[in-house]
């Protein structure tokens, strides 16, 4: 698999000419699933009115491109996209993630749960959250994959539905905002979701100046497999399932937990 590390800005077709240019590395070099970053479509620093007026329906242009790159090139392809809620422009949108396959049909769709409401951020303006589905999860070559997005690192619960749902990799893509301590934190968090779930981590982060970068695959010990600085560029790893195996009988934690997750009522942002 692949992480895919790059700064799209507001031009959406010279966002979606450059993640062509990274597929077609990630499957030249053997990538089946790549992972390209959250706004993968369209991005800016600050959310405003610029995302409302670009958003599109999942079945619409630039989408239903992205799904003919992973027809291209013969691979899964998962990135951010801004959705316009029933295929309608309204006041707010979605942050969502779609999983593209080879037949350039979805594998899964994941409307992202926590919104950035954070370090003088407020996600919600002009972002709807997602609804409380059954994990977003898929399948290539008997490896399970599950989707969570950016703020959602946060959340451990969420990412442990991800786990208890049958996903052995966890695949996030974000716009993790620089400042100071982040890169530690999104470092830390990344393998601390990989060890309490005994999960890979594949995380797909913008590049400076509009990210912090650092994207990297984690295995399920929380060794780091592949990273990258803040340039764009794309880094590469395995899934070993016999490795993963292993780590879950020496490290039994998924099967020894005593606790379920359930959503939680409360207002919409």
């Amino acid at each position: 698999m692949a992480v895919v590390q790059f700064g799209p800005h507001t031009d959406k077709a010279a966002n979606l000419a450059a993640l062509r240019d990274h597929i077609r590395a990630a499957a030249e070099h053997g990538a089946k699933v790549v992972v390209a970053p959250e706004y993968s479509m369209f991005a800016v620093k600050r959310l405003d009115e610029r995302v409302v007026a670009a958003a599109e329906p999942i079945t619409g242009p630039w989408a239903s491109e992205l799904r003919g790159l992973a027809a291209e090139f013969g691979v899964h392809v998962v990135a951010g996209v801004v959705e316009a809620p029933g295929g309608q422009i309204t006041d707010r949108i979605y942050n969502t993630l779609i999983a593209a396959g080879p037949d350039a049909e979805f594998a899964a769709i994941y409307r992202k749960v926590h919104l950035y409401d954070a370090f003088g951020f407020r996600e919600s303006d002009v972002v709807a959250p997602g609804p409380i589905e059954d994990p977003a999860i898929f399948t290539v070559d008997s490896v399970t994959f599950g989707l969570q997005t950016c703020f959602d690192l946060r959340f451990p619960e969420g990412c442990r539905r991800v786990a208890a749902a049958g996903a052995q990799v966890l695949l996030l893509p974000a716009q993790w905002i620089p400042g100071p301590g982040k890169l530690d934190q999104w470092t830390t968090l990344l393998r601390a979701r990989a060890i309490e779930n005994t999960v890979y981590v594949a995380a797909a982060d913008h590049c400076a100046p509009r990210g912090a970068g650092a994207s990297m695959i984690v295995d399920p010990s929380g060794n780091l497999l592949a990273e990258l600085g803040d340039s764009p560029g794309i880094a590469t790893s395995r899934v070993d399932l016999d490795h993963l195996r292993q780590i879950r009988t020496t490290n039994p934690s998924l099967s020894l937990r005593r606790f379920t997750v359930e959503p939680q009522v409360t207002a919409e942002p």
